[in-house]
């Protein structure tokens, strides 16, 4: 099992300027424990996410890491023009010396990509026509290309990514159906759903990718990602985190609510049913050892992403959070 970090960088309550240092403080603190990858959300208008440009963002993660791995999970793909995106996929890598992870989607919210007068109707043919004309000006000295969406002529590629032939793909997966194409283009995937329904998604994947042939020690990635509050006592992770997930959960149905409309995702408006389903978890370095080895056998995930900053959660218990898992968890779980 590898142990990665997810977040939204949604409003701690803190002025901003404080909550990036803050953040940029911890995912140190991730670098220096030895966690795979520090991946982030990319959301606009709300906030659910104060880090709205990815790419400056990691910029600064670069600079201020050495071994953890990052990236978007990710970038809003019909909401960048492809050359302008192309250019800073290779800036990041070459600032972090091949540590990009290169998380694509095309959009969760309706409303978020309406903002920048995209079409949410056509991010199903919006989202993929992007995708591959990235790749291919990734791995081209010069870009053609001719779509639904995009149109270009002889534009030259001057920059080349570290990694070859470009930043490994991850996927947000919410439905066994998005598996098959997270297979088809060798994608990480990781998912917010609970045990059952992580594992038809881990289990489609894993047909996904027999079928094509490909080796079984070669897969990828497959994560389930959970808020995480570990502390020496229960009794102080549950007030932690019950206190943390009010506003974070608020932060999420804003805009939805503005515009009268239901969030998809169906989450209760206290974290207790969640910690009940094992969808999250608050309580001791041991009692978290437990749950990941549970949730590793029920999901078939080899990838437990932590959510460890959210809502008004303080650096010192997102920090604590860290260092217990690092310290007494990973030690006898992790893998290199």
């Amino acid at each position: 099992m590898k142990f990665g970090i997810f977040e939204h960088m949604d409003d701690s309550g803190v002025p901003l300027g404080k909550q990036i240092e803050n953040r940029l403080t911890l995912i140190e603190a991730f670098d220096r424990h030895g966690f795979y990858a520090y991946h982030l959300a990319e959301h606009h208008g709300t906030p659910l996410g104060l880090a709205p440009s990815p790419g400056i963002f990691l910029a600064a993660v670069a600079q201020r890491t050495k071994r953890l791995r990052f990236g978007p999970l990710c970038y809003s793909l019909p909401l960048y023009h492809p050359i302008r995106l192309i250019e800073e996929i290779c800036m990041l890598d070459h600032m972090s010396n091949g540590r990009l992870e290169f998380g694509v989607g095309r959009g969760v919210s309706p409303i978020e990509v309406g903002f920048f007068g995209v079409n949410p109707e056509d991010g199903a043919r919006q989202f993929p026509e992007a995708l591959k004309l990235i790749k291919q000006g990734l791995t081209s000295d010069e870009l053609t290309f001719k779509g639904e969406f995009y149109n270009f002529n002889k534009v030259p590629m001057v920059l080349k990514p570290v990694q070859k032939p470009f930043p490994p793909l991850w996927y947000g997966v919410l439905t066994p159906n998005a598996a098959y194409w997270a297979a088809l283009e060798g994608a990480h995937l990781v998912t917010l759903l609970p045990a059952a329904p992580a594992r038809a998604v881990i289990d489609q994947y894993r047909i996904e990718w027999k079928k094509l042939g490909r080796s079984e020690d070669k897969l990828p990635l497959m994560g389930i990602c959970r808020h995480v509050v570990v502390a020496e006592g229960a009794d102080a992770a549950l007030r932690i985190a019950e206190r943390g997930y009010r506003p974070w959960l608020k932060h999420m149905e804003l805009l939805w609510n503005q515009h009268g409309m239901k969030l998809p995702l169906g989450l209760p408006p206290e974290i207790g049913p969640l910690l009940q389903a094992g969808a999250a978890f608050a309580g001791t370095p041991q009692q978290f050892k437990a749950y990941v080895e549970d949730q590793a056998k029920a999901t078939g995930a080899n990838y437990f992403v932590c959510d460890v900053a959210f809502g008004n959660l303080t650096l010192e218990e997102s920090m604590r959070t860290t260092e217990l898992i690092a310290t007494q968890v990973m030690p006898s779980l992790a893998t290199p």
